[in-house]
């Protein structure tokens, strides 16, 4: 098992990894839009939010060796459904062609006051 604690800038700020790779698969803890070059926090609309939590998604992927097309599953956080429709035409541009499992999960807030959260689940 090999466990990811940095990529770039991005750094685990808890007791927890960016990701933990096993067995050619790449689990990735819940990523926010940070800014990966300064590590603040990017808070914004929605669909901002949305894409820099998929591009550090992406960049953690990348450090495992795999890529954002072998993405199996993401878990999307979002405080409001209303926002869906948001997150999931930021998410379509993303992906393109590429459509991983995905489960959208309305919360009540999130932390750092973050309106999006992602993880997900690729193989190598």
């Amino acid at each position: 098992m090999k466990k990811i604690f940095e990529v770039g800038n991005l750094k685990s700020n808890g007791h927890y990894a960016l990701a933990t790779v096993h067995q050619n698969t790449v689990y990735i803890s819940g990523q926010f839009a940070v800014n990966p070059e300064t590590c603040e926090k990017e808070f914004g609309p929605i669909e901002e939010e949305t894409l820099q939590a998929l591009k550090n998604v992406e960049m953690i992927v990348e450090e495992a060796g795999s890529t954002k097309e072998q993405i199996l599953r993401l878990t999307v956080y979002i405080p409001d459904v209303k926002l869906w429709d948001k997150v999931d035409a930021v998410y379509k541009v993303f992906f393109g062609e590429h459509k991983p499992a995905r489960t959208v999960v309305p919360t009540k807030e999130l932390h750092f006051g973050f309106k999006v959260e992602i993880d997900a689940i690729a193989y190598i």
